[in-house]
Protein backbone atom coordinates (compact mmCIF):
# COMPACT_ATOMS: atom_id res chain seq x y z
CA UNK A 1 0.00 0.00 0.00
CA UNK A 2 1.10 3.40 -1.15
CA UNK A 3 -0.05 7.33 -0.96
CA UNK A 4 0.36 8.63 -3.92
CA UNK A 5 -0.85 12.11 -5.50
CA UNK A 6 -4.28 11.41 -4.38
CA UNK A 7 -4.82 8.72 -1.76
CA UNK A 8 -3.97 5.61 -0.61
CA UNK A 9 -3.36 2.79 -3.56
CA UNK A 10 -2.73 -1.05 -4.14
CA UNK A 11 -3.56 -4.02 -5.76
CA UNK A 12 -7.62 -4.94 -4.98
CA UNK A 13 -6.47 -8.17 -4.14
CA UNK A 14 -3.75 -6.73 -1.22
CA UNK A 15 -6.17 -4.07 -0.17
CA UNK A 16 -9.08 -6.46 0.74
CA UNK A 17 -9.28 -7.73 4.11
CA UNK A 18 -6.74 -6.81 6.58
CA UNK A 19 -5.13 -4.29 4.79
CA UNK A 20 -7.81 -1.91 4.37
CA UNK A 21 -9.04 -2.42 7.84
CA UNK A 22 -5.76 -1.97 9.67
CA UNK A 23 -5.61 1.46 7.26
CA UNK A 24 -9.04 2.77 8.65
CA UNK A 25 -7.99 1.99 12.04
CA UNK A 26 -4.89 4.12 11.50
CA UNK A 27 -6.71 7.24 10.25
CA UNK A 28 -9.66 6.26 12.98
CA UNK A 29 -7.02 6.42 15.73
CA UNK A 30 -5.14 9.30 14.03
CA UNK A 31 -8.62 11.71 14.47
CA UNK A 32 -8.91 10.39 17.32
CA UNK A 33 -5.55 10.99 18.70
CA UNK A 34 -5.56 14.55 17.12
CA UNK A 35 -8.77 15.86 18.80
CA UNK A 36 -10.66 15.95 14.90
CA UNK A 37 -13.17 13.41 16.35
CA UNK A 38 -14.70 11.64 19.39
CA UNK A 39 -15.98 7.98 19.68
CA UNK A 40 -19.48 9.05 18.70
CA UNK A 41 -19.04 10.50 15.80
CA UNK A 42 -20.03 9.85 12.07
CA UNK A 43 -17.65 8.86 9.38
CA UNK A 44 -18.97 8.68 5.68
CA UNK A 45 -18.09 6.33 3.46
CA UNK A 46 -18.96 6.75 -0.38
CA UNK A 47 -17.17 3.56 -2.94
CA UNK A 48 -16.61 3.44 -6.69
CA UNK A 49 -18.24 0.42 -8.99
CA UNK A 50 -15.38 -1.30 -8.94
CA UNK A 51 -15.82 -5.01 -7.69
CA UNK A 52 -13.54 -4.59 -5.09
CA UNK A 53 -15.16 -1.68 -3.45
CA UNK A 54 -17.64 -3.21 -1.46
CA UNK A 55 -15.78 -5.28 0.73
CA UNK A 56 -13.22 -2.96 1.17
CA UNK A 57 -15.95 -0.48 2.35
CA UNK A 58 -17.20 -3.14 4.59
CA UNK A 59 -13.88 -4.10 5.99
CA UNK A 60 -13.60 -0.06 6.88
CA UNK A 61 -16.88 0.63 8.29
CA UNK A 62 -16.72 -2.50 10.41
CA UNK A 63 -12.99 -1.06 11.50
CA UNK A 64 -14.34 2.54 12.40
CA UNK A 65 -17.58 1.25 14.48
CA UNK A 66 -14.78 -1.03 16.20
CA UNK A 67 -13.60 2.08 17.37
CA UNK A 68 -16.53 3.78 18.35
CA UNK A 69 -17.90 5.98 15.30
CA UNK A 70 -21.14 5.92 13.55
CA UNK A 71 -20.86 4.84 10.14
CA UNK A 72 -23.25 6.60 7.25
CA UNK A 73 -22.81 4.92 4.09
CA UNK A 74 -23.05 7.10 1.15
CA UNK A 75 -23.39 4.49 -1.66
CA UNK A 76 -21.83 5.45 -5.01
CA UNK A 77 -21.54 8.77 -5.05
CA UNK A 78 -18.87 11.33 -6.65
CA UNK A 79 -15.71 12.00 -4.62
CA UNK A 80 -16.66 15.52 -4.29
CA UNK A 81 -20.21 15.00 -3.55
CA UNK A 82 -18.81 13.00 -0.36
CA UNK A 83 -16.79 15.35 0.62
CA UNK A 84 -19.01 18.47 0.19
CA UNK A 85 -21.52 15.87 2.56
CA UNK A 86 -18.86 15.55 4.97
CA UNK A 87 -18.13 19.21 5.39
CA UNK A 88 -21.88 19.92 5.60
CA UNK A 89 -22.15 17.27 8.64
CA UNK A 90 -18.81 18.16 10.01
CA UNK A 91 -17.43 14.45 9.36
CA UNK A 92 -14.55 12.56 8.14
CA UNK A 93 -15.09 11.09 5.31
CA UNK A 94 -13.36 7.66 3.26
CA UNK A 95 -13.18 7.06 -0.44
CA UNK A 96 -13.04 3.95 -1.60
CA UNK A 97 -11.75 4.12 -5.39
CA UNK A 98 -8.99 3.35 -7.84
CA UNK A 99 -9.99 6.71 -9.47
CA UNK A 100 -9.11 5.93 -13.36
CA UNK A 101 -6.78 2.91 -13.09
CA UNK A 102 -7.39 -0.31 -13.72
CA UNK A 103 -9.79 -2.63 -11.67
CA UNK A 104 -7.50 -5.19 -10.28
CA UNK A 105 -6.79 -1.73 -8.39
CA UNK A 106 -8.53 0.24 -5.46
CA UNK A 107 -7.66 2.94 -3.17
CA UNK A 108 -8.80 4.85 0.11
CA UNK A 109 -9.19 8.50 -0.11
CA UNK A 110 -9.48 10.40 2.94
CA UNK A 111 -10.99 13.26 4.59
CA UNK A 112 -10.65 15.09 7.54
CA UNK A 113 -14.20 16.80 9.01
CA UNK A 114 -12.87 19.91 7.36
CA UNK A 115 -11.32 18.51 4.45
CA UNK A 116 -8.92 16.71 2.45
CA UNK A 117 -5.80 14.91 4.35
CA UNK A 118 -2.67 16.53 3.43
CA UNK A 119 1.25 14.93 3.17
CA UNK A 120 1.60 15.16 6.85
CA UNK A 121 -1.35 13.86 7.86
CA UNK A 122 -0.69 11.02 5.02
CA UNK A 123 2.67 10.42 7.18
CA UNK A 124 0.91 10.47 10.01
CA UNK A 125 -1.57 7.56 9.26
CA UNK A 126 1.10 5.45 7.23
CA UNK A 127 3.13 5.82 10.65
CA UNK A 128 0.08 4.16 12.53
CA UNK A 129 -0.56 1.61 10.31
CA UNK A 130 3.29 0.50 10.86
CA UNK A 131 3.24 0.95 14.60
CA UNK A 132 -0.16 -1.26 14.82
CA UNK A 133 1.51 -3.79 12.90
CA UNK A 134 5.13 -3.89 14.31
CA UNK A 135 3.38 -4.01 17.81
CA UNK A 136 0.99 -7.25 16.89
CA UNK A 137 -1.81 -5.47 17.90
CA UNK A 138 -5.26 -7.12 16.18
CA UNK A 139 -7.50 -5.07 14.24
CA UNK A 140 -10.55 -4.99 15.92
CA UNK A 141 -13.87 -5.02 13.25
CA UNK A 142 -17.31 -5.14 14.54
CA UNK A 143 -20.16 -5.52 12.02
CA UNK A 144 -21.02 -2.00 11.48
CA UNK A 145 -24.88 -0.89 11.78
CA UNK A 146 -24.60 1.70 8.80
CA UNK A 147 -26.78 4.76 8.40
CA UNK A 148 -27.91 5.09 5.00
CA UNK A 149 -26.88 8.55 3.73
CA UNK A 150 -27.13 8.01 -0.09
CA UNK A 151 -29.37 10.39 -1.39
CA UNK A 152 -29.10 12.88 1.34
CA UNK A 153 -25.24 13.13 -0.17
CA UNK A 154 -26.88 13.01 -3.68
CA UNK A 155 -29.03 15.73 -3.15
CA UNK A 156 -26.57 18.06 -1.40
CA UNK A 157 -24.57 17.90 -4.36
CA UNK A 158 -27.33 18.24 -6.92
CA UNK A 159 -28.59 21.15 -5.29
CA UNK A 160 -24.85 22.89 -5.50
CA UNK A 161 -24.70 22.30 -8.82
CA UNK A 162 -28.19 23.31 -10.03
CA UNK A 163 -27.66 26.88 -8.59
CA UNK A 164 -24.61 27.63 -10.41
CA UNK A 165 -26.11 28.62 -13.94
CA UNK A 166 -29.19 30.75 -14.82
CA UNK A 167 -32.59 28.69 -15.77
CA UNK A 168 -32.55 27.44 -19.08
CA UNK A 169 -28.32 28.47 -19.43
CA UNK A 170 -27.98 25.30 -21.82
CA UNK A 171 -31.07 25.41 -23.45
CA UNK A 172 -30.59 24.68 -27.29
CA UNK A 173 -27.86 22.07 -26.79
CA UNK A 174 -27.53 18.40 -27.55
CA UNK A 175 -24.72 16.67 -24.96
CA UNK A 176 -23.74 13.17 -25.07
CA UNK A 177 -23.36 11.98 -21.32
CA UNK A 178 -20.45 8.93 -21.38
CA UNK A 179 -21.83 6.81 -18.55
CA UNK A 180 -19.59 4.00 -18.28
CA UNK A 181 -19.32 2.70 -14.92
CA UNK A 182 -18.60 6.69 -13.52
CA UNK A 183 -20.55 7.20 -9.70
CA UNK A 184 -21.48 10.55 -11.90
CA UNK A 185 -23.21 9.46 -14.50
CA UNK A 186 -26.98 9.59 -13.27
CA UNK A 187 -26.27 12.96 -11.75
CA UNK A 188 -24.45 14.50 -14.98
CA UNK A 189 -27.98 13.51 -16.35
CA UNK A 190 -29.55 15.43 -13.88
CA UNK A 191 -27.90 18.32 -13.58
CA UNK A 192 -27.71 19.16 -17.51
CA UNK A 193 -31.04 18.08 -17.93
CA UNK A 194 -31.76 20.84 -15.31
CA UNK A 195 -30.09 23.86 -17.11
CA UNK A 196 -32.05 22.53 -20.47
CA UNK A 197 -30.10 20.52 -22.34
CA UNK A 198 -31.21 18.01 -24.53
CA UNK A 199 -29.63 14.99 -22.80
CA UNK A 200 -28.52 11.40 -24.49
CA UNK A 201 -26.95 8.84 -22.17
CA UNK A 202 -24.15 6.61 -23.78
CA UNK A 203 -22.07 3.48 -23.16
CA UNK A 204 -23.17 2.27 -19.46
CA UNK A 205 -21.56 -0.54 -18.42
CA UNK A 206 -22.26 -2.53 -15.20
CA UNK A 207 -18.39 -3.20 -15.27
CA UNK A 208 -15.68 -1.25 -14.23
CA UNK A 209 -14.40 0.58 -17.18
CA UNK A 210 -11.33 2.99 -16.34
CA UNK A 211 -11.10 6.16 -18.33
CA UNK A 212 -8.27 8.65 -17.59
CA UNK A 213 -9.10 11.98 -18.19
CA UNK A 214 -5.84 13.15 -18.78
CA UNK A 215 -4.58 10.77 -21.33
CA UNK A 216 -7.80 9.50 -22.93
CA UNK A 217 -7.69 6.43 -24.61
CA UNK A 218 -7.55 5.93 -28.51
CA UNK A 219 -10.72 3.51 -27.57
CA UNK A 220 -12.68 6.20 -25.96
CA UNK A 221 -12.04 8.92 -28.92
CA UNK A 222 -13.08 6.52 -31.17
CA UNK A 223 -16.42 6.15 -29.03
CA UNK A 224 -16.67 9.59 -28.82
CA UNK A 225 -16.06 10.46 -32.61
CA UNK A 226 -18.46 7.72 -34.11
CA UNK A 227 -21.11 8.86 -31.55
CA UNK A 228 -20.80 12.80 -32.69
CA UNK A 229 -21.27 11.98 -35.78
CA UNK A 230 -23.84 9.85 -35.46
CA UNK A 231 -25.74 12.13 -32.98
CA UNK A 232 -24.50 15.33 -34.32
CA UNK A 233 -23.90 16.47 -30.79
CA UNK A 234 -22.20 20.27 -29.55
CA UNK A 235 -20.27 18.06 -26.28
CA UNK A 236 -19.61 14.82 -25.09
CA UNK A 237 -19.09 15.15 -21.17
CA UNK A 238 -18.04 12.20 -18.67
CA UNK A 239 -15.94 11.80 -15.59
CA UNK A 240 -12.95 9.30 -14.68
CA UNK A 241 -14.30 6.25 -12.16
CA UNK A 242 -15.22 8.72 -8.76
CA UNK A 243 -16.07 11.95 -10.64
CA UNK A 244 -14.01 13.90 -9.48
CA UNK A 245 -12.05 14.74 -13.15
CA UNK A 246 -13.89 16.25 -16.02
CA UNK A 247 -13.82 14.82 -19.62
CA UNK A 248 -15.34 17.01 -22.53
CA UNK A 249 -14.96 16.17 -26.24
CA UNK A 250 -16.49 18.99 -28.64
CA UNK A 251 -18.15 18.68 -31.41
CA UNK A 252 -15.97 16.78 -33.19
CA UNK A 253 -15.34 13.89 -30.77
CA UNK A 254 -11.86 15.15 -29.78
CA UNK A 255 -11.17 15.69 -26.33
CA UNK A 256 -10.47 19.44 -24.44
CA UNK A 257 -7.41 19.25 -22.07
CA UNK A 258 -8.22 19.46 -18.66
CA UNK A 259 -6.29 22.64 -17.89
CA UNK A 260 -8.00 24.48 -20.69
CA UNK A 261 -11.10 23.47 -18.77
CA UNK A 262 -9.37 24.77 -15.59
CA UNK A 263 -8.64 28.51 -17.01
CA UNK A 264 -12.50 28.52 -18.49
CA UNK A 265 -13.81 28.08 -14.92
CA UNK A 266 -11.37 30.14 -13.45
CA UNK A 267 -12.42 32.93 -15.46
CA UNK A 268 -16.44 31.55 -15.23
CA UNK A 269 -15.53 32.18 -11.32
CA UNK A 270 -13.31 35.43 -11.36
CA UNK A 271 -10.68 33.90 -9.39
CA UNK A 272 -7.98 36.01 -7.73
CA UNK A 273 -5.94 33.37 -7.59
CA UNK A 274 -5.00 30.02 -9.62
CA UNK A 275 -3.12 27.47 -8.05
CA UNK A 276 -2.03 24.85 -10.41
CA UNK A 277 0.58 21.96 -10.84
CA UNK A 278 3.92 22.37 -13.10
CA UNK A 279 2.29 19.82 -15.38
CA UNK A 280 -0.64 22.34 -16.57
CA UNK A 281 -0.01 24.21 -19.56
CA UNK A 282 2.68 27.03 -19.64
CA UNK A 283 0.24 29.41 -21.49
CA UNK A 284 -1.90 29.84 -18.36
CA UNK A 285 0.07 32.84 -17.08
CA UNK A 286 -0.90 34.65 -19.94
CA UNK A 287 -4.53 33.84 -20.46
CA UNK A 288 -6.20 35.22 -17.34
CA UNK A 289 -6.24 38.34 -14.89
CA UNK A 290 -5.49 36.24 -12.40
CA UNK A 291 -2.20 35.45 -10.18
CA UNK A 292 -0.96 31.91 -10.96
CA UNK A 293 0.85 29.69 -8.30
CA UNK A 294 2.69 26.67 -9.69
CA UNK A 295 3.26 23.24 -7.58
CA UNK A 296 3.70 19.57 -7.66
CA UNK A 297 1.25 17.55 -9.06
CA UNK A 298 -1.68 16.38 -6.68
CA UNK A 299 -4.25 17.76 -4.75
CA UNK A 300 -2.70 17.69 -1.48
CA UNK A 301 0.24 20.22 -3.48
CA UNK A 302 -1.99 22.40 -4.80
CA UNK A 303 -4.35 22.08 -1.52
CA UNK A 304 -1.52 23.19 0.44
CA UNK A 305 -0.83 25.78 -2.03
CA UNK A 306 -4.05 27.31 -1.86
CA UNK A 307 -4.17 27.73 1.68
CA UNK A 308 -0.78 29.64 0.94
CA UNK A 309 -2.56 32.19 -0.81
CA UNK A 310 -5.49 33.01 1.62
CA UNK A 311 -2.89 32.97 4.32
CA UNK A 312 -0.91 35.80 2.23
CA UNK A 313 -4.53 37.39 2.78
CA UNK A 314 -5.51 36.70 -1.45
CA UNK A 315 -9.05 36.22 -2.48
CA UNK A 316 -10.70 34.49 -4.67
CA UNK A 317 -8.94 31.61 -4.63
CA UNK A 318 -9.01 28.40 -6.02
CA UNK A 319 -6.97 25.57 -8.11
CA UNK A 320 -7.17 22.76 -10.86
CA UNK A 321 -4.66 19.98 -12.47
CA UNK A 322 -4.07 19.32 -15.79
CA UNK A 323 -6.41 16.32 -15.46
CA UNK A 324 -9.16 19.39 -15.22
CA UNK A 325 -10.82 19.10 -11.35
CA UNK A 326 -11.53 22.17 -9.86
CA UNK A 327 -10.89 23.01 -6.08
CA UNK A 328 -11.96 26.00 -4.53
CA UNK A 329 -10.41 27.69 -1.37
CA UNK A 330 -12.41 30.30 -0.55
CA UNK A 331 -16.56 30.98 -1.40
CA UNK A 332 -17.14 32.55 -4.65
CA UNK A 333 -20.50 34.06 -6.06
CA UNK A 334 -21.79 32.84 -8.49
CA UNK A 335 -25.23 33.17 -10.58
CA UNK A 336 -25.66 35.63 -7.42
CA UNK A 337 -25.33 33.05 -4.84
CA UNK A 338 -22.37 32.41 -2.51
CA UNK A 339 -21.33 28.84 -3.16
CA UNK A 340 -19.34 27.14 0.00
CA UNK A 341 -16.08 26.59 -0.80
CA UNK A 342 -14.74 22.57 -1.53
CA UNK A 343 -10.72 21.88 -1.53
CA UNK A 344 -11.50 18.62 -2.78
CA UNK A 345 -11.04 18.41 -7.00
CA UNK A 346 -14.56 18.71 -8.57
CA UNK A 347 -15.70 18.01 -12.22
CA UNK A 348 -19.09 19.85 -12.44
CA UNK A 349 -17.99 23.36 -12.10
CA UNK A 350 -15.40 22.66 -15.23
CA UNK A 351 -18.07 21.12 -17.15
CA UNK A 352 -20.49 23.51 -16.47
CA UNK A 353 -18.34 26.94 -17.12
CA UNK A 354 -17.40 25.40 -20.62
CA UNK A 355 -20.92 24.35 -21.69
CA UNK A 356 -22.28 27.69 -21.00
CA UNK A 357 -19.42 29.92 -22.49
CA UNK A 358 -20.31 27.69 -25.59
CA UNK A 359 -23.85 28.42 -25.07
CA UNK A 360 -23.49 32.40 -24.22
CA UNK A 361 -21.26 33.32 -27.40
CA UNK A 362 -23.33 30.69 -29.50
CA UNK A 363 -19.85 29.06 -30.40
CA UNK A 364 -18.65 25.29 -30.93
CA UNK A 365 -16.66 24.21 -28.35
CA UNK A 366 -13.54 24.02 -31.11
CA UNK A 367 -13.96 27.67 -31.33
CA UNK A 368 -13.97 28.40 -27.74
CA UNK A 369 -11.31 26.14 -27.23
CA UNK A 370 -9.57 27.74 -30.62
CA UNK A 371 -10.16 31.26 -28.77
CA UNK A 372 -7.35 30.81 -25.67
CA UNK A 373 -4.53 30.55 -28.30
CA UNK A 374 -2.64 28.41 -25.71
CA UNK A 375 0.45 26.25 -26.76
CA UNK A 376 -0.78 22.92 -28.02
CA UNK A 377 -0.03 20.32 -25.58
CA UNK A 378 -0.84 16.83 -25.11
CA UNK A 379 0.03 14.21 -22.32
CA UNK A 380 0.35 9.87 -22.25
CA UNK A 381 1.66 7.03 -20.26
CA UNK A 382 3.14 3.57 -20.60
CA UNK A 383 1.10 1.47 -18.57
CA UNK A 384 2.77 -1.72 -16.54
CA UNK A 385 5.94 0.31 -16.20
CA UNK A 386 7.50 -1.08 -13.15
CA UNK A 387 7.98 1.79 -10.46
CA UNK A 388 11.86 0.34 -10.05
CA UNK A 389 12.61 1.21 -13.95
CA UNK A 390 10.95 4.68 -13.79
CA UNK A 391 12.91 5.48 -10.54
CA UNK A 392 16.31 4.34 -11.90
CA UNK A 393 15.05 6.68 -15.49
CA UNK A 394 14.94 9.68 -13.13
CA UNK A 395 17.79 9.06 -11.26
CA UNK A 396 19.77 8.64 -14.43
CA UNK A 397 18.21 11.58 -15.91
CA UNK A 398 19.43 13.59 -12.87
CA UNK A 399 22.49 12.62 -12.23
CA UNK A 400 24.22 15.23 -14.62
CA UNK A 401 23.37 17.44 -17.13
CA UNK A 402 25.51 15.30 -20.11
CA UNK A 403 23.20 12.26 -18.97
CA UNK A 404 19.74 14.72 -19.70
CA UNK A 405 22.05 15.77 -23.22
CA UNK A 406 22.29 12.22 -24.38
CA UNK A 407 18.80 11.11 -23.37
CA UNK A 408 17.20 13.82 -25.40
CA UNK A 409 19.52 13.82 -28.43
CA UNK A 410 17.70 12.60 -30.66
CA UNK A 411 14.89 15.50 -29.89
CA UNK A 412 16.40 18.37 -29.31
CA UNK A 413 19.04 20.75 -27.46
CA UNK A 414 18.03 21.50 -23.75
CA UNK A 415 17.73 25.01 -22.92
CA UNK A 416 16.49 24.94 -19.27
CA UNK A 417 15.07 22.30 -16.42
CA UNK A 418 12.48 22.41 -13.96
CA UNK A 419 12.60 19.93 -11.30
CA UNK A 420 10.00 20.73 -8.94
CA UNK A 421 7.80 17.22 -10.40
CA UNK A 422 9.56 14.47 -12.50
CA UNK A 423 11.77 16.37 -14.75
CA UNK A 424 10.47 19.37 -16.91
CA UNK A 425 12.67 20.49 -20.22
CA UNK A 426 12.74 23.42 -22.21
CA UNK A 427 14.46 22.73 -25.92
CA UNK A 428 16.03 25.48 -27.07
CA UNK A 429 13.31 25.31 -30.37
CA UNK A 430 10.90 26.26 -27.24
CA UNK A 431 9.51 22.58 -27.61
CA UNK A 432 9.01 21.32 -23.79
CA UNK A 433 9.15 17.72 -22.64
CA UNK A 434 8.52 16.56 -19.00
CA UNK A 435 9.13 13.13 -17.41
CA UNK A 436 7.26 12.13 -14.70
CA UNK A 437 6.36 8.69 -12.50
CA UNK A 438 2.70 8.55 -11.11
CA UNK A 439 2.95 8.63 -8.13
CA UNK A 440 0.74 6.26 -7.33
CA UNK A 441 0.19 3.58 -10.34
CA UNK A 442 2.94 1.62 -12.09
CA UNK A 443 3.27 4.22 -14.58
CA UNK A 444 5.65 6.41 -16.65
CA UNK A 445 4.12 9.80 -17.67
CA UNK A 446 5.28 12.39 -20.57
CA UNK A 447 3.87 15.40 -20.38
CA UNK A 448 5.23 18.30 -23.95
CA UNK A 449 4.11 21.22 -25.82
CA UNK A 450 4.93 22.48 -28.93
CA UNK A 451 3.72 25.44 -31.37
CA UNK A 452 1.85 22.75 -33.54
CA UNK A 453 -0.85 20.28 -33.39
CA UNK A 454 1.79 17.64 -35.38
CA UNK A 455 4.55 18.96 -34.34
CA UNK A 456 2.99 18.02 -30.11
CA UNK A 457 2.05 14.83 -31.37
CA UNK A 458 5.30 14.07 -32.81
CA UNK A 459 6.95 15.21 -30.05
CA UNK A 460 5.07 12.72 -27.52
CA UNK A 461 5.87 10.18 -29.58
CA UNK A 462 9.11 10.16 -29.24
CA UNK A 463 9.41 11.25 -25.61
CA UNK A 464 7.06 7.97 -24.57
CA UNK A 465 9.84 5.89 -27.42
CA UNK A 466 12.70 7.31 -25.35
CA UNK A 467 11.58 6.03 -22.58
CA UNK A 468 11.09 2.61 -23.96
CA UNK A 469 14.23 2.18 -25.92
CA UNK A 470 16.08 3.18 -22.28
CA UNK A 471 14.14 0.72 -20.04
CA UNK A 472 14.67 -2.06 -22.80
CA UNK A 473 18.35 -1.17 -23.10
CA UNK A 474 19.02 -1.77 -19.06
Amino acid sequence: MKFGTSGLRGLSVDLKGHASALYATAFGKYLLGTDRAKAGDAILIGRDFRDSSPEISGNCADALAALGFRIFDCGNVPTPALALYGLERNAACLMITGSHIPADRNGIKFYRPDGEIDKSDEAAITALAAEIERNGETVVQAPAETEDHEAACRQLFFERNAALLPQGALSGMKVGVYQHSSVARDLLVDVLAHYGAEITALGRSESFIPVDTEAVSDETITLMKRWVSEHKFDAIVSTDGDGDRPLVADETGTPLRGDLLGLVAANFLGAGTVVTPVTSNSGIEAAGSFAVRRTRVGSPFVISGMEEAVAAGEDHVMGFEANGGLLTATPFDINDRAVRALPTRDCFIPMLAILSLAATRKQQLSAVAASYHLPFAAADRLENFPVETSAALMQYLRATDENLSAFLQPIGEVAAKSDIDGLRVTLKDGRIIHFRPSGNAPEMRCYVEARSETATLDLLTAGLTRIRDWADAR
